[in-house]
């Protein structure tokens, strides 16, 4: 199987028409046909070149605008087109790729679209969408991850022109490419340094003076461009806050509830890529004569992921349905987020194993998910805090 294929229809990880009401409808079996056309003219017969490049280039970002895929609803009862996109995204099995459009077209845009002024979303979201701007977010510190408590990054009133930015953020995807950072900084140096007391949401134009891009490529999700980002006494000004001052854990809180969503999204994709790759080879690879799938531990361990597989993939379809009625919580989005991407992780290591050797040579699309998958297990909250926020949702709820 070559590096760009995408799972096969008529498999039991790809879903045929109707196979996923009441939730879709006909009209989105459509889209998900345009998409997969989309996808194969644009991005799988490059995104190999894309991973040595370690970013998506900037006619790529235009020729998935101009085909509409970068301005679909991020609210509403229009998400589930959303959903569709996030799925196949990835379906094309390049995690690097996914997570670059996931920060641009959803996570770093929703803060603006949920929180920002009119003439910030006028700004900002219509060249995003064109994929004329490639948005970032910078959030992540080196001693600020998962917990925000030891935010460095510091804006100082500037009078009435705004703020001096200054700062690193770290694991910044899209961000040698970006054309503006939404950033968390502290704007209240005197407020106690438990949780987001006193801290705020800027976006930071890229070309700003004082803005520093150095690559911090991970081991995996090549594609996504991840970078370090300094800030060093930065001018940013004054209308580029977002919402109130001092405010930044309100719009987290909800913003984050929508990342982890699409995140979740994406690793169905990628997992449903990784599971019908490995379906056809146990059923086409011979050992002794016989399919590697006339074992039953190897067959077995297929059906034990494809089970798995529909279960959260259908999970997700509900978490994109009540997140477009208004109704998607913390709970729903973390335990989408932990399970996806915990089963894209066995996923790509029952890959690895059945495939043997093959499947670690350099360039095969075995070992690419092998060294992808971990990731997804940690950007936009580690699973060990997706436990500790469904473990607190049960008290609050009971189970």
């Amino acid at each position: 199987m070559t590096a760009g294929e995408a799972a096969a229809p008529g498999t039991g990880a790809d879903p045929g028409p109707g196979a996923d009401a009441p939730y879709l409808t006909a009209a989105q079996d459509r889209l998900r046909e345009r998409v997969r056309g989309v996808l194969a003219r644009t991005v799988l017969p490059h995104a190999d070149r894309w991973e040595e490049l370690r970013h998506v280039p900037a006619e790529a970002w235009r020729a998935l605008g101009d085909a509409g895929l970068l301005g679909l609803p991020l609210t509403g009862p229009g998400f589930l087109d959303s959903a569709v996109l996030l799925e196949e995204l990835g379906r094309t099995g390049y995690a690097g790729v996914r997570a670059a459009v996931g920060v641009h077209a959803y996570m770093a845009p929703s803060y603006l679209e949920l929180f920002g002024t009119p003439r910030q979303r006028a700004a900002y979201l219509p060249a995003v969408r064109r994929g004329e701007r490639v948005a970032a977010l910078a959030i992540s510190e080196e001693g600020a991850g998962s917990d925000l408590r030891g935010l460095g990054t510091r804006a100082v009133a500037d009078g009435p022109r705004g703020y001096r930015v200054t700062g690193r953020k770290c694991h910044v995807a899209n961000g040698s490419r970006a054309g503006f950072y939404v950033t968390l900084v502290r704007t209240r140096q005197d407020a106690p340094r438990r949780g987001l007391a006193g801290a705020s949401l800027l976006v930071v134009d890229a070309d700003l003076p004082g803005v520093t891009r150095r690559p911090r490529p991970l081991a995996g999700w090549h594609a996504a461009d991840v970078c370090e980002v300094e800030f060093d006494d930065v001018p940013v000004p004054a209308d580029r806050l977002i919402g109130r001052p001092d405010r930044a854990l309100v719009y987290l809180m909800r913003a984050l509830d929508l990342e982890r969503l699409a995140a979740g999204l994406l690793a169905v994709g990628g997992a449903a890529y990784c599971v019908g790759l490995l379906d056809r080879f146990v059923r086409t690879h011979r050992v002794r004569d016989a399919p590697l799938g006339a074992q039953q531990a190897v067959r077995h361990r297929v059906a034990d992921l494809t089970a798995e597989l529909d279960l959260v993939r259908h999970y997700g379809l509900r978490a994109a349905w009540l997140h477009g009625g208004g109704r998607l919580d913390t709970a729903t989005a973390s335990v989408l987020k932990l399970r996806s991407t915990e089963l894209a992780v066995a996923a790509a290591q029952a890959c690895v194993r059945f495939h043997g050797a093959r499947g670690l040579l350099e360039g095969s699309a075995v070992a690419r998910l092998y060294r992808d998958a971990a990731a997804g297990t940690i950007a936009g909250g580690a699973s060990e805090l997706m436990r500790e926020l469904i473990y607190e949702s049960t008290g609050e709820r009971g189970v």
